[in-house]
């Protein structure tokens, strides 16, 4: 089957009502990032840190997959599709997407503040203080801060790599290294780019604009390919 690799940003899920960063007024639902996401807000303020994502935990379970994450998913009857998405909920599971890489990590389980490779499902919504891992340190949210490596994005980039066909979704491409993976796509593969703003890629070859909100440009695109009518 054809290789197809979907790259999502904040558009996708901000469709399903998770208001999400996007770089550019530094904002995160009124909380100024570097107060909430990064390693040094987290040693002056766990508290604060913990109830943030907390919030932002609970907002994800209460949040629905839209049309363009379930589109995604039937893409999986004729594609070998993986998934490498920025976001850090878990909407493309739910929509029934089998090959998602969190680049960003996901807000649905929690991590060691010792190491990051200690990682737990959450039972529900809440993570408590004074929940511990099993090296002893206090476990918080599963998520990338600011500052923080991405340890993912090497195999993203050899994901993008041997990429056949390359979707590029709701993502302004202002967020690094993420949003360099599309530079390491083959130039002669076709990438598409569905956004109601698409951001300034000039650079890249045999690309396809499709200027529309996800849960309109998905669809209708996933047709097309479904149809293979490219």
């Amino acid at each position: 089957m054809k290789r197809i690799v979907v790259l999502t940003g904040a558009g996708i899920s901000a469709e399903s009502g998770l208001r999400t960063f996007r770089d550019t007024d530094g904002l995160w639902e009124g909380y100024d990032v570097q107060e909430v996401a990064t390693p040094q807000a987290w040693q002056r303020n766990p508290v604060l840190v913990q109830e943030f994502y907390n919030m932002r935990r609970k907002a994800v379970i209460a949040a629905q997959p839209n049309a363009a994450h379930y589109a995604l998913a039937a893409l999986e009857e004729k594609y070998e599709v993986t998934i490498i998405t920025q976001n850090i909920d878990d909407l493309h599971e739910r929509a029934g997407s089998t090959k998602v890489m969190h680049l960003h990590g996901i807000i649905t389980r929690s991590q060691s503040s010792k190491n990051p490779a200690f990682t737990y499902p959450i039972n529900g919504w809440e993570l408590k203080m004074g929940e511990l891992c099993e090296l002893g340190s206090q476990l918080r949210a599963h998520v990338v801060w600011f500052g923080e490596d991405v340890p993912m994005i090497e195999p993203a980039l050899r994901i993008c790599a041997n990429a056949e066909v390359f979707i590029l979704v709701g993502s302004s491409l202002a967020v690094y290294p993420a949003a360099g993976l599309i530079n390491y796509v083959p130039d002669n593969v076709t990438k598409y780019v569905i956004d109601p703003k698409i951001p300034d890629i000039s650079r890249v070859n045999s690309l396809i604009k499709i200027e529309a909100m996800a849960t309109v440009g998905v669809p209708e695109l996933v047709n097309k390919l479904l149809n293979n009518k490219q």
